[in-house]
């Protein structure tokens, strides 16, 4: 089987003013179907003093002001979901929910979510058997990222996460040639393995992994790729967007995606900016049945439009460098501040709170550091949050008695140490 880094089609190689020129229709059928049905968006183009016949190009449309996915969320929950979309809920394909909570509508057309550019720039090929190893219960990955797998033909092991021995039965009894999954759990899933006396490099037949949901040190993809054997390429998106960009063979930053609009853009006032300077990725997903626009994802990157060796044509992200707010990503979740209080609601001795998320040997590690008296149990606060947050933390307790210096009253509820 070859897994040489070719173009799947030409539109992946088409000039950057191509590029754009075939953008703008499918820009402007999202423009149309949002201010056809969306309240969202008629109400944030009243705001802005702007109707649909003011974007009649490039320059008009990034006047749009962006929307934040809290907005989103609020939007959702105030209005419904169906004052969002183009079409009824029954004649969508399958509607998931995030934490948050937001819903996330899947169309009926073939790769919605645009994953299979991305699946085989990875190297992914017909023939191969994939076990994935994303979530299928309520969030979107895993069955966001089965599409594309069958779309190039490969066969799907729906794995899931976690059962940790379960996958490795699966990698040694069954010829599996590619994972898709979180970086870290590919490793829990090696060094468990090699704990049992096993090779993975010999026991494994891996030849591909794709990873996302989580920022990918490069120590890591080294160890990876060295002691397994194998290709570990990432992607980057989101549950509300689909693909946004994709890395190649040639490493040099992540394509972006040919079915959305992507633009880098200053925080503070949603416009463009050019190659190489930092700013906040916005995305247009060209799918009109929930038509967003300009979405602000809160992650922060910059471009690079310089040539690529893999003749893709499209400007690369230069990795996720930040988070605009005080959000953060974590084994693949968003872990929102407000969510976090309304997890803690119910303690009402809890006199303060305080997120920290820790990298150590480049595995996230969440610790809810809590000023309580002893009457409130640490295990019960952990599954609260778990029950909203959707991950467990460690709990540590700290002295009430000296919470004025170990947890201040203007502390910040979310603090985020982790190194890459």
């Amino acid at each position: 089987m070859t897994r040489a880094d070719t173009i799947r089609h030409e539109g992946e190689a088409a000039p950057a003013a191509v590029r754009l020129e075939t953008a703008w229709p499918r820009v402007q059928a999202v423009l149309q179907a949002a201010w056809t049905h969306s309240a969202e968006f008629r109400a944030r183009m009243a705001a802005a003093g702007m109707s649909l016949a003011d974007v009649r190009s490039w320059e008009e449309f990034a006047r749009i002001p962006p929307i934040r996915k809290k907005d989103l969320m609020d939007w959702q929950q105030r209005e419904g979901l169906g004052a969002l979309t183009s079409v009824e809920l029954g004649r969508l394909s399958r509607i998931f929910m995030s934490p948050g909570p937001l819903f996330d509508p899947e169309g009926r057309s073939s790769d919605f979510w645009g994953w299979t550019d991305a699946f085989h720039a990875a190297g992914f090929r017909a023939g191969d058997v994939v076990q994935m190893t994303f979530g299928y219960h309520l969030t979107p990955a895993g069955l966001m990222l089965e599409e594309p797998l069958r779309e190039i033909g490969c066969a799907v092991i729906p794995a899931g996460p976690g059962n940790t021995q379960t996958q490795i039965d699966l990698l040694t009894r069954l010829p599996v040639t590619g994972f898709v999954g979180m970086a870290s759990y590919l490793k829990v899933i090696k060094d468990t393995a090699r704990s049992q006396g096993l090779d993975p490099a010999e026991a494994f037949r891996l030849k591909v992994a794709f990873v996302a949901a989580e920022r990918l040190p490069e120590s890591l993809r080294r160890e990876l790729e060295e002691e397994l054997g194998m290709v570990v390429r990432q992607g980057y998106g989101t549950a509300d967007v689909g693909c946004i960009a994709y890395e190649c063979r040639q490493l040099t930053g992540m394509h972006l995606a040919a079915r959305a609009h992507v633009e880098i853009c200053d925080p503070a006032t949603g416009a463009p900016l050019p190659a190489g300077e930092l700013g906040e990725v916005v995305v247009t997903p060209f799918p009109t049945e929930y038509p967003l626009v300009r979405l602000a994802t809160g992650d922060l990157s910059m471009l690079d439009d310089a040539p690529c060796a893999c003749g893709r044509s499209a400007p690369r992200l230069q990795g996720i460098l930040g988070r605009v707010d005080d959000t953060a990503k974590v084994k693949g979740q968003f872990i929102y501040p407000h969510q976090v209080a309304q997890a803690l609601a119910g303690y009402a001795e809890m006199l303060r709170w305080q997120v920290v998320v820790e990298n150590p040997d480049g595995r996230d590690a969440l610790t809810l550091l809590v000023v309580a008296p002893d009457s409130i149990s640490c295990e019960a606060v952990a599954a609260s949050f778990q029950a909203v947050c959707k991950l467990r933390p460690r709990v540590q307790r700290l002295d009430p008695a000296a919470c004025g210096e170990t947890l201040p009253e203007n502390a910040p509820r979310l603090v985020d140490r982790r190194t890459w």
